[in-house]
């Protein structure tokens, strides 16, 4: 088995067209057809269906398809070690965070963090909750930042910040009448909440407050929370943000709100896969924990 047998397999599970993989390939249909013969045989398994109504994976190829991808993942991450070697650095310290909800707090952290451990680079990618775990787990990610503890098996999710809630509203809206705004009176109006499809469902009481709700609610999704703001500051409906957020917040058009329901919470938690990861990467992650963890108890 050979790293070709291994690049035909990925580009024909994700084309599931002999003709269209090739092209990607840039080799015929009959050298394609061959590897994938040829690795068949050697796995004693047949990794695709082909008939007439089209090629498709096997039960075997998914699984295989997981485990192939982990592999070219782990290819990646040594390549882009040696660099960072090559360059100066000790290492890499991959770190994802959700889709347009940065923390402003991790900001500061990763000044710090910077100043006081200059010789480990850190990588932040934006991606949805699903590529987040999909990343823990195969090791392209060594940290992630989340608003659930539904992560499944092999991830430790901990609770890292913990801010109160608060409504966002437009400049100008009868929900204004109210200094605390009670969620019966939030609820008869649209509104704007990040979609659980990128973000899981937030361990949030309102999150629970409105899946418990009476009525038929009205809610627009979005994907980030400059999305939010804009729709909420047009006079789409009304969102919610926390109290971290709400610091860096500066727009004439929206007013925040605390809610009369009393001590609701949204927390941010860090999640790291429960395996230990391998050095250098596990003495820098080490450190970046502990140093949040002495920013937390500052």
């Amino acid at each position: 088995m050979e790293l070709r047998h291994l690049r035909c397999f990925v580009v024909l599970a994700e084309e599931l067209h002999f003709t269209r993989a090739a092209e990607r390939l840039h080799i015929e249909q009959s050298p394609l057809s061959r590897t994938i013969k040829e690795l068949e045989d050697e796995l004693g398994v047949l990794l695709f269906d082909r008939d007439r109504r089209g090629t498709r994976l096997t039960q075997a190829g998914e699984v295989f398809l997981q485990d192939v991808r982990r592999v070219f993942s782990t290819l990646e991450l040594a390549r882009e070690n040696v660099k960072a070697v090559s360059s100066g650095y000790l290492g890499i310290l991959r770190i994802a965070v959700p889709s347009g909800c940065i923390d402003p707090r991790l900001s500061t952290f990763l000044a710090r963090c910077r100043e006081e451990d200059p010789a480990v680079e850190i990588r932040l990618t934006e991606t949805s909750l699903a590529d987040q775990l999909r990343g823990l787990r195969s090791g392209s990610f060594n940290l992630g930042f989340a608003y659930t503890t539904k992560v499944g098996d092999g991830i430790i999710a901990e609770p890292i910040w913990v801010d109160s809630v608060a409504v966002a509203v437009p400049a100008r809206h009868p929900l204004l009448v109210h200094k605390q705004i009670p969620m019966e009176d939030l609820i008869r109006y649209p509104l704007v909440v990040a979609d659980p499809r990128l973000f899981g469902n937030c361990d949030c009481e309102v999150g629970q407050l409105l899946r418990d709700a009476a009525v038929k609610l009205d809610v627009e999704y979005v994907a980030s929370m400059d999305m939010m703001l804009t729709l909420v500051a047009a006079g789409y409906g009304v969102g919610f943000a926390n109290a971290a957020r709400i610091k860096v917040l500066n727009r004439p058009d929206i007013v925040m709100r605390p809610l009369a329901t009393p001590n609701v919470i949204h927390t941010t938690y860090l999640l790291r896969p429960e395996s230990d990861p391998g050095a250098p990467a596990a003495i820098a992650l080490d450190r970046f924990i502990a140093r949040l963890h002495d920013q937390l108890d500052e």
